[in-house]
C-alpha cells in the first residue's frame, strides 16, 4: 500500500461523529446494480453497473466510485449517459448535514449538494451548473434493504417545479466493508 492510499482510506467511522456518520457509512462495500433510466417521455432504458463505497480522511468521510455501466467500453447508456465518476461525502457537524461533491471527469459533470435524513430516506439537494434545483432522494426502501444488503434509490431532477427524468438503482451487496471476495 502506497502512502497516499494508506493515508486516504480508514478501517471504519471517525467514533467522534460515529452515529452521524452511519447515515452513509451504512453503505460501506461493494455493490452490484442495475440501473433503469426514465425518460420524461416514459421511455426506459436498463444497464449494469458498479458502485463501491468506502471510509476515507480518517473515517470522516464517505467516498465511492459508480461506474455504468459496465464493462468499460459499452454503448453510451441512454437519458443518463455513462457514468464512471466518484462521490466525496464529507459530515458537517456544524450544519448537522453532509457535504457533498459528486465528480464525473468522463462527462464533465460537477455536483454540489447537502444530503440530509428525512424520515427513513436520504435526501439530497442542489443546483445544476445552470441554476437548477436538483433533489436526488433515496426513497422509500433505500435505508430498511440497506440492513440487509439490498437498497433501491430512486433519484429525480427537478427543473421549474417538474420531473424531466429519473433514474432507479437496484443494488445488491456483493461483499461487505469494502472487502472484495477471494
Amino acid at each position: 500500500m502506497t502512502d497516499f492510499e494508506r493515508l486516504l482510506h480508514a478501517d471504519g467511522p471517525n467514533p467522534e461523529h460515529a452515529a452521524a456518520l452511519q447515515l452513509y457509512g451504512r453503505f460501506v462495500g461493494d455493490w452490484d446494480a442495475e440501473i433503469t433510466a426514465h425518460g420524461a417521455d416514459g421511455t426506459k432504458h436498463t444497464a449494469p453497473g458498479e458502485i463501491h463505497f468506502g471510509w476515507v480522511l480518517e473515517g470522516r468521510a464517505v467516498q465511492d466510485v459508480w461506474i455504468i455501466p459496465r464493462p468499460a467500453g459499452s454503448p453510451t447508456f441512454p437519458i443518463a449517459g455513462n457514468w464512471y465518476g466518484t462521490t466525496l461525502r464529507v459530515y458537517d457537524p456544524s450544519i448537522s448535514a453532509w457535504r457533498i461533491s459528486w465528480f464525473d471527469p468522463g462527462r464533465s459533470v460537477f455536483r454540489q449538494q447537502i444530503g440530509r435524513p428525512r424520515g427513513e430516506d436520504i435526501v439530497q439537494e442542489g443546483t445544476t451548473d445552470g441554476g437548477e434545483l436538483e433533489l436526488y432522494g433515496d426513497h422509500r426502501l433505500f435505508v430498511p434493504l440497506a440492513r440487509r444488503g439490498q437498497a433501491r434509490h430512486g433519484s429525480r431532477l427537478a427543473s421549474g417545479g417538474r420531473c424531466e427524468g429519473a433514474a432507479t438503482q437496484e443494488l445488491t451487496r456483493t461483499s461487505p466493508w469494502g472487502k472484495r471476495p477471494p
